[in-house]
């Protein structure tokens, strides 16, 4: 007990163990949030930021903390402006401004002959030699961000989640990062003095990814974190002292040694539970069986390198973005607007457009005896178990000397369809290279539907014949769809629609099943001709005059609403529909008890009979229905009694619109 408190009876090393644990508390309220937000990186950005402005004030006689602090958002403002306009991964730019800054604040150093010891200061810190005045700002910093986080927890949690949402709620996410960012430097400055810049890093994140391991909510990684990084501070202080080593970098390495070993208890606390699970298991199944054999019981994992999906010239992003490509029908003017930052990029202006249609990245515009293609610079890709998600910059991809009037992709492929004549199959990969691209599938001249299943193609005749084709050639699926009008892929079947309902394609990597969907006996005489759905759901929506359409593929179960005035329908795969009125109202109707549930006003004096008429894209989370007469896109919180969350104003005149990126 003895040798744990004697280095604690110097007054220097008492002053550096309530700095240290100050600065673990400051550090591990705002580190949190840079794991969470993944800002690991951008942190280290900073913190080399920092040179250039101590050096100045230093040389200037300066505060070098105001200077530190100046310099660290500079570097953040600039990593934030060349990722917005530059084709590069927002890595590259932290890296390169990081370099460039630390090369600044060394060119800036070596112009002054005495400044080396207060460089080796500022870059590993003299936790002995802290004053009473940095516990001071070392106090006033962690008080002012503790009232920070209390005040906005809501808008960052939102915003490190979620932003469209946090959009949508309010939150004001334009105003919740760049305060995150200043919560970030002040941690980083205030600090320093503790650990120095180049270690700073291991306090501000070694304590909070230590936490993340045995706490699940927020502020339990906060105080816990801040345990870890005291225990940090007090360990490493007691090993500096008797070792006579830097005390600084000496908190910095227990710190970061702590990590590792509880990432190691939490394996062996994994593992351990693993077994238990099993020998009971065991127990169990030995004890009823009578000792016959136990059945097996296998499990799918994926190695790390299996989960690497790398896109030449695309960024990958933590979440999804949501981007809808709007057009005007009379001009073809052309643009892809940004529904998180409520921002608009213009494509292009490609004449008269009738149609459009997308796969979830690529939108297929109808212009005549042909289409042009659009990347709308935003996609999933899905990986089987788990998603991907990347962006890039809207494009113009090509021409295809068809009119789509529909289109339909997996991951490798994309079959596109015109309302009447050919199908084709297209490379989904080189539309990304802006190469249009037949697949090299040879697909028979009389199919009129074509749906991607992987790497394989599902095909249907107008006579109703139906067959999976590969490279392999094609084979023939028992079932028939005869004169098929719509097509559709969920996450794990294909549904094509018929004309005597509709047929449901199944199955993995060997034969393929077709289940019939039927219309009911009491269905009316006018069939849907079009369903849509939220992107991979199994659910679909669609019109007939005075009719709303509901198939449900899964349970193979159609359900019918009388809507006399019907527009547009859409549906999540919630249990419930959304239609537009002639009247300008959208309402949600309970899909079960066929009854009207909500209903909002959108469009002052109703939806015109005349040109395109508006539809409702849906999402996992939100709806958008387009007003081209006002220029507006309305935003619909689906979930929440169909609440207007926004109105999104554009440029461009939305007559068509196509939603992308979900």
């Amino acid at each position: 007990m003895q040798l744990l408190l004697e280095p604690f009876e110097a007054d220097v090393v008492v002053r550096a163990l309530v700095a240290g644990m100050i600065a673990a508390c400051l550090c591990a309220v705002v580190g949190c949030w840079v794991l969470l937000r993944h800002s690991v990186f951008l942190g280290d950005a900073m913190t080399h930021g920092m040179l250039p402005g101590v050096a100045v004030a230093a040389l200037l006689g300066g505060s070098l903390m105001v200077g530190g602090l100046l310099a660290a958002l500079a570097m953040a403002l600039g990593v934030a402006l060349i990722g917005r306009s530059s084709k590069l991964a927002s890595d590259a730019s932290i890296g390169l401004l990081l370099v460039g800054t630390l090369a600044l604040g060394v060119i800036i150093v070596s112009r002054s002959q005495s400044f080396a010891v207060d460089l080796t200061g500022f870059l590993f810190g003299d936790v002995f030699a802290v004053r009473t005045s940095d516990l001071v700002v070392l106090a006033v910093a962690l008080a002012l961000t503790f009232i920070a986080v209390v005040i906005g927890h809501r808008a960052f949690v939102a915003v490190t989640f979620d932003p469209r949402k946090a959009a949508t709620l309010g939150l004001r996410p334009q105003v919740a990062i760049p305060a995150l960012t200043v919560l970030m430097a002040v941690a980083m400055v205030a600090s320093f003095h503790v650990v120095g810049t180049l270690l700073v890093l291991g306090l501000l994140v070694a304590p909070p990814a230590t936490a993340l391991a045995w706490a699940r909510s927020i502020p339990a990684v906060m105080a816990l974190a801040a345990l870890i990084g005291s225990a940090a501070v007090y360990l490493g202080l007691v090993v500096s002292w008797y070792a006579q080593t830097a005390g600084g970098a000496t908190i910095a390495g227990v710190a970061v040694l702590m990590f590792f070993v509880s990432t190691l208890l939490s394996q062996l606390r994994s593992h351990w539970r693993r077994a238990s699970v099993v020998a009971v298991s065991a127990c169990l199944v030995a004890g009823c069986s009578g000792g016959g054999p136990a059945p097996s019981e296998t499990s799918q994992s994926t190695a790390a390198g299996e989960d690497e999906v790398a896109v030449e010239g695309a960024r990958e992003l933590d979440g999804p973005l949501t981007k809808l490509v709007i057009v005007d029908p009379t001009s073809g003017d052309t643009a892809v607007y940004d529904a998180v930052e409520e921002t608009e990029s213009a494509v292009g202006s490609f004449g008269a457009i009738t149609a459009v249609d997308g796969d979830g990245r690529y939108v297929y515009l109808q212009t005549g005896d042909g289409a042009t293609i659009v990347d709308a610079g935003a996609w999933t890709f899905d990986h089987g178990d788990h998603y991907h998600y990347f962006a890039t910059e809207p494009a113009l991809v090509g021409t295809l000397d068809i009119p789509v009037f529909s289109a339909v992709a997996s991951n490798s492929l994309v079959a596109v369809e015109s309302a009447e004549g050919p199908v084709a199959v297209l490379d989904y990969e080189k539309l990304g290279e802006r190469t249009v691209e037949p697949a090299g599938l040879s697909l028979g001249k009389d199919v009129t539907a074509a749906v991607p299943y992987g790497s394989r193609v599902v095909t249907v005749t107008g006579t109703g014949r139906m067959q999976v084709i590969d490279d392999t050639g094609a084979n023939d699926l028992v079932g028939e769809c005869v004169n098929p009008t719509w097509s559709k892929a969920s996450r794990r079947a294909v549904v094509f629609g018929c004309e005597a309902g509709a047929v449901r394609v199944t199955g993995g990597e060997g034969d393929l099943t077709v289940t019939a969907m039927p219309f009911p006996p009491d269905a009316p005489a006018q069939r849907p001709q079009q369903m849509d759905h939220r992107d991979r759901a199994d659910v679909f929506a669609g019109l007939s005059p005075g009719t709303v359409w509901v198939l449900d593929s899964r349970q193979r179960r159609w359900t019918t609403i009388a809507v006399p005035d019907a527009v547009a329908a859409n549906t999540a795969g919630d249990g419930s529909v959304l239609v537009l009125h002639r009247d300008g109202s959208l309402s949600s109707f309970d899909v079960n008890e066929r009854t009207e549930t909500a209903r909002v006003p959108l469009f002052p004096g109703g939806v015109p009979e005349q040109g395109p008429q508006p539809v409702i894209d849906i999402d996992s989370d939100r709806a958008y229905v387009n007003n081209a007469g006002a220029r507006e896109i309305y935003e619909i919180d689906y979930a929440d009694g169909i609440r207007i969350a926004r109105t999104l104003h554009t440029d461009v005149v939305p007559g068509l619109m196509v939603e992308a990126g979900r």
